[in-house]
């Protein structure tokens, strides 16, 4: 969902550039992990929450959201839209 994007894009927004493919990671590991959760009928993940990527960004400081033509928050949106991407792809 765009929710989901934003909110991954601006908590590595929040981070330096160095750190953000590790944060990243995490946070598509930590969505996943809550949602295996999920699926086994077990509820909400005690730190992960719903098995979003927004539940689990939202675990991490966000940027207040700048707007589309901010470069920073471009790349950060288009490392987000690459990891999904390959998850799919």
């Amino acid at each position: 969902m765009p929710g989901d994007i934003s909110s991954a894009a601006r908590a590595l927004l929040h981070v330096p550039e160095a750190k953000r493919a590790r944060l990243c990671a995490c946070l598509f590991a930590g969505a996943a992990r809550a949602c295996a959760h999920m699926e086994q009928g077990m509820g909400l993940h005690p730190r992960w929450g719903d098995g979003t990527l927004s539940a689990a960004a939202r675990l991490f400081p966000l940027a207040d959201e700048p707007p589309l033509d901010d470069a920073e928050y471009l790349a950060c949106t288009i490392r987000v839209l690459r990891a999904v991407h390959g998850r799919i792809g």
